[in-house]
């Protein structure tokens, strides 16, 4: 298990961050988020043991969000597999995510989850929110499909299984006023443009399991890009290494300022772990005061 802090010189193991880090106390403005980075397969059982130990882990970290990737629960290794394992989101599946935060006293941000659609035929593809009680708080059905043919990859095509959400969703938390978005979503500027001015977000989630080629490509320089032009913080925890034969998850869990610097990332992008760092709500302030986006934006016509 790897763990990366922001702002940290180097990056410390998880017992000498313990007994360091943690003796300061956290500044009253701000509040510890932590994004994981994983690589889950079809083995549901498996994929919730390492959930369930991540989030103990980042409980004892003073984390109060974690973020957990797209698909975190489950990964198809075959046509179909998805949807015969698809659920209600009072499913037992997310029952069981919902008492691990309960009994860790920590937000989860579930991204990604095989819920049951509207019919047999398909399913949504769900980020569900679920706060420190064990209660659901807010759920994202991803908008926007993957329907693509990756260059020297292989094709994708999302909409194939799955129903497109409607709704755009934030949800006020601990760790401030959150924009639920998934994966494909990222290359979609107008829907954080809508989180940040119209809904007044402050944190973007950004569960994801982009392919290898597309990572390399533009994981990064989108996600800093979204965090500039919202002027929010940005957290994305993602998908890394081979799931199985067919499908490799690029990785790279970062947490991002709203100046566009990245402030938490593992030092491997294929490792198994969590990238953690601390939302500073008078960082939110003080950016959107020294470059006042909101009061000069001016929409004209074609």
């Amino acid at each position: 298990m790897a763990l990366s802090v922001a702002r940290s010189p180097i990056h410390r193991s998880l017992s000498s961050f313990r007994s360091s880090a943690f003796k300061c106390s956290m500044a009253a403005s701000s509040m510890r988020v932590g994004a994981v980075q994983m690589t889950s397969t079809n083995d549901i059982e498996a994929n919730f043991n390492t959930c369930s130990r991540l989030v103990k882990e980042a409980s004892a970290a003073g984390v109060k969000l974690l973020c957990f990737p797209e698909s975190f629960s489950f990964v198809s290794s075959r046509d179909g597999e998805s949807l015969e394992i698809a659920e209600p989101i009072d499913g037992p599946i997310m029952r069981r995510y919902c008492s691990l935060a309960r009994e860790s006293k920590i937000w989860l941000s579930l991204g990604g989850f095989q819920e049951k659609g509207p019919d047999d035929a398909h399913l949504h593809n769900t980020h569900v929110l679920v706060d420190d009680t064990g209660n659901i708080k807010s759920i994202y059905r991803k908008i926007h499909l993957f329907d693509v043919d990756v260059p020297g990859n292989m094709v994708y095509k999302e909409s194939d299984f799955t129903t497109p959400g409607q709704e755009i969703v934030v949800e006020d938390s601990p760790v401030g006023r959150l924009g639920l978005t998934v994966c494909y979503d990222l290359r979609f500027p107008k829907l954080y443009q809508q989180l940040r001015f119209q809904c007044h977000a402050q944190v973007l989630l950004v569960p994801a399991a982009f392919t290898r080629v597309t990572g390399e490509a533009h994981w990064e320089i989108l996600l800093r890009a979204r965090a500039i032009e919202t002027q929010c913080y940005v957290v994305a925890a993602a998908q890394t290494g081979k799931h199985n034969e067919k499908r490799e998850s690029y990785g790279d869990s970062l947490i991002i300022d709203p100046w566009g610097r990245i402030i938490a990332r593992l030092p491997d992008r294929l490792s198994i772990g969590i990238a953690i760092a601390d939302i500073d709500f008078s960082n939110i302030d003080s950016v959107r005061t020294r470059m006042p986006i909101s009061k000069h934006q001016k929409l004209g016509s074609c």
